[in-house]
C-alpha cells in the first residue's frame, strides 16, 4: 500500500500544466487516496479543540484533531445553510454564484450550470461518490442525482409531539429537551452507523464519502444521556458587556434578526440563556458521538491507512454574544467554523492561525489526491499549511451575507464593510471579542486599508426575487 505525504503530492502537481482539466478517469502511477468529508450543521467553535466553550466535551473531534492539522482560523463563505454548502461543494463565493442567504438550490443558480459539484469533480476522475444526510441543504437532485453514486440515506429525527421548553409564541424550531430516549432513533446516529458499514466493503475504485449530520441545528433535541454531561446551573455564558453594540452600525442589526431565531431579549426575558445553552452543548456532545461511530468504524477498518479526512462545519452560531442568536452575521461567533484535515501525510505538530476558507476544502482536497487542476475553483489550496502551519497567506477570509455585505478577517484583524459603507474592525490580538470598533481610528487607517483592498468587487446580484433583507425592510 503506497501512503502518499503532502509534500510527494504537492511535488506530483507542480510538474502538471497548470491548463489541465478534468476528463474521463485514467489511471495513475500513484495509488488514489480515499476521502471522507464530515460536515456537521451549525457548529460553532464550541468544541475542545479550538476551546470556544470551557465546558464543551468533545472526545472524538478531539482526539481526530490531535492526529491532524487544525486550521483555528477557518471561516465561512456565508454563514448560512444553503449558501454556506453551495459555496463548500461549488468552490466558489456566493460574489459569484449569487445565493448569499436561504435559498436556490444549486441547480437552480445559473452562474453553477457548467460547475461541478466536488462530488461530481472526484466522480468523474475515477472516484466512487457515496453521500449521506444533510450535506447540500436541497440535497442532489435535478441534475445532480447522477453526482452520488449512493446514497447512506436522509432522515429526520423523531419530534415529540408537544413543544418541550420553547415559549408559546416562538417558532416551533427553536425548541429543545431530552428527547427521544435512545441514540438508535436519531436519524444522525443511524447515518453514522450506515458510514460505518459502508468501511467494511472492498471497493474498485478510491471512495468519496461525504457524511452530513444535522446537529447541533435546531430543534435542540437529543437523548437524556448527553444532557447528562453537564449541569446546567454551573454552565458559562458568553460575556455580554451592555455597550458592546454602542459603536456599531445600525443598518446590520436591523436585519440579522430576521427569521425564526428569538432575539437576544426574547431569550433573557424568558430565562432560558441557561436552557439553550445547556441543549447546545448536548446536541454538540451527540454529534461528536456520531463522528466518533464513524471514526472509530473506519480506523479499523482496510481503508485507514490511505482516507484523508476532513471535517468542517457550514458556519458558526451565537448563543448571545453581540446579543444575537443562530446565524447570519459578520462577526467572528457566526464566521468561525471548525476546520481539520488527518490522514497519510498530514502533519500534526501545531495548528494553524492563517486566515482559511470553507472554499479552501474544495482545491485541498483535489490536490492532496494528485487530481487535475480545475480552473474555475476561487478558493485556495491548503496545502502549504497543511505542509507548515507557518506559512502566511496574504488573503483573507472573506465571508459575504445578504447582498453587499462582506467581512474581511486575517490572521489578526476583522473588517466588516455594509452595503452603505458603514464599517467595523477589530484587532483580534487584543479584542477577540469583538467589543471594541476601530474602524474610526486613524492610528489603524493602514490596516484598515490593507483588508479593504480584499473586498469583492463586482459581486453577483442576488439570484432571488424578493430578498430575505428586502422582505425583513418591508415589515
Amino acid at each position: 500500500m503506497i501512503v502518499l505525504s503532502l509534500q510527494c503530492v504537492a511535488t506530483i502537481r507542480a510538474a502538471e500544466p497548470s491548463s489541465a482539466e478534468p476528463s474521463n478517469a485514467e489511471q495513475s502511477d500513484v495509488q488514489q487516496l480515499n476521502v471522507l468529508m464530515i460536515c456537521i450543521d451549525d457548529l460553532n467553535d464550541w468544541v475542545g479543540f479550538l476551546e470556544g466553550h470551557p465546558q464543551a466535551i468533545t472526545p472524538h473531534m478531539d482526539a481526530l484533531a490531535k492526529r491532524g492539522r487544525i486550521f483555528s482560523n477557518a471561516h465561512c463563505a456565508v454563514p448560512v445553510c444553503t449558501s454556506s454548502r453551495v459555496s463548500v461543494m461549488s468552490g466558489v463565493a456566493a460574489t459569484t454564484h449569487g445565493s448569499y442567504e436561504i435559498g436556490p438550490r444549486y441547480e437552480e443558480l445559473p452562474a453553477l450550470k457548467n460547475l461541478p459539484t466536488i462530488q461530481r469533480y472526484f466522480k468523474d476522475n475515477g472516484y466512487v461518490t457515496l453521500e449521506g444526510g444533510k450535506v447540500l441543504h436541497h440535497g442532489f437532485g435535478g441534475r445532480l442525482a447522477g453526482d452520488i453514486d449512493r446514497s447512506l440515506g436522509r432522515k429526520r429525527s423523531p419530534r415529540p409531539k408537544k413543544p418541550m421548553n420553547r415559549p408559546s409564541d416562538w417558532s416551533g424550531a427553536w425548541d429543545w429537551g431530552a428527547f427521544p430516549a435512545t441514540n438508535a432513533e436519531m436519524a444522525d446516529h443511524q447515518l453514522a452507523k450506515n458510514a460505518a458499514a459502508a468501511f467494511k466493503e472492498d471497493f474498485d475504485k478510491p471512495f468519496f464519502m461525504t457524511v452530513g449530520f444535522f446537529r447541533p441545528h435546531v430543534p435542540l433535541y437529543v437523548p437524556p444521556k448527553w444532557f447528562d454531561l453537564y449541569d446546567a446551573d454551573s454552565l458559562s455564558l458568553p460575556p455580554d458587556p451592555k455597550p458592546d453594540l454602542n459603536d456599531l452600525p445600525k443598518n446590520f442589526l436591523t436585519i440579522n434578526n430576521y427569521a425564526v431565531a428569538p432575539t437576544h431579549a426574547e431569550v433573557v426575558s424568558n430565562g432560558k440563556q441557561q436552557s439553550l445553552t445547556h441543549a447546545y452543548l448536548a446536541s454538540i456532545s451527540f454529534v461528536d458521538h456520531c463522528v466518533g461511530v464513524v471514526l472509530d468504524a473506519l480506523k479499523s477498518s482496510q481503508h485507514s491507512d490511505d482516507t484523508v479526512i476532513v471535517l468542517w462545519s457550514d458556519h458558526g452560531f451565537h448563543l448571545g454574544e453581540k446579543q444575537h442568536w443562530a446565524k447570519r452575521t459578520l462577526w467572528e461567533e457566526s464566521t468561525r467554523v471548525p476546520l481539520l484535515f488527518a490522514g497519510p501525510g498530514i502533519q500534526h505538530d501545531k495548528a494553524c492561525a492563517e486566515p482559511a476558507s470553507l472554499l479552501d476544502v474544495y482545491p485541498t482536497l483535489v490536490e492532496i489526491c494528485n487530481l487535475p487542476k480545475s480552473k474555475h475553483l476561487e478558493g485556495l489550496s491548503l496545502v502549504p499549511q497543511l505542509n507548515d502551519p507557518a506559512t502566511s497567506r496574504d488573503r483573507p477570509a472573506i465571508t459575504s451575507s445578504y447582498f453587499g455585505n462582506h467581512s474581511l478577517r486575517s490572521r489578526d484583524w476583522r473588517l466588516i464593510v455594509y452595503e452603505d459603507g458603514a464599517e467595523e474592525l477589530y484587532d483580534h490580538r487584543n479584542d477577540p471579542d469583538e467589543f471594541l470598533n476601530l474602524a474610526s481610528d486613524p492610528s489603524h487607517k493602514a490596516t484598515r486599508d490593507q483588508l479593504f483592498r480584499w473586498l469583492p468587487g463586482k459581486a453577483a446580484p442576488e439570484y432571488k426575487t424578493t430578498s430575505e433583507r428586502s422582505r425583513v425592510r418591508l415589515k
